[in-house]
């Protein structure tokens, strides 16, 4: 499991709100009372991450992500933005090994999770092979 708490490059951690916990535990408990249909597993991944729109201005400041989960197709997020769905861009986050990752994605959902916050998600255009699940081995005798 993928997990970490670190913030986006040039950030600090006193920057993370108290909300983005509250919200963020407020969901997981709502996702394990239902039936989970998404076709990919995802890894906890806990950072806060950057997006920068395409059709935003060219001297814009990058909207502010919280991560939730990942896969190697996307990620989930909460923001106290509300932002446009359709729309690509790229999105910046610390990677697994520490690096920072710059990922050209589209904006699949974005809606209320509560007053002042939206939970989403980001499609990856392309498949990022190192936030898959390893495959689980069967063990034959």
């Amino acid at each position: 499991m993928l997990q970490t708490d670190a913030g986006a490059p040039g950030e600090t951690a006193e920057r993370w709100p108290a909300q983005v916990d509250l919200i963020l535990s407020a969901i997981d408990t709502g996702q394990h009372a239902r039936k989970n249909q998404r076709q990919d597993r995802r890894n906890r991944y806990r950072v806060r991450a950057r997006l920068r729109l395409f059709s935003d201005p060219p001297l814009a400041t990058p909207w502010t992500l919280y991560t939730r989960d990942i896969h190697s197709r996307g990620l989930g997020f909460i923001t106290p933005h509300r932002l446009p769905l359709g729309y690509g861009g790229k999105v910046e986050l610390p990677g697994p090994d520490g690096g920072v990752l710059s990922i050209n994605c589209t904006l699949l959902r974005c809606r209320q999770a509560a007053p002042g916050w939206y939970e989403g998600s980001v499609y990856f255009n392309r498949e990022q092979p190192h936030f898959a699940l390893p495959v689980a081995k069967s063990v034959t005798e």
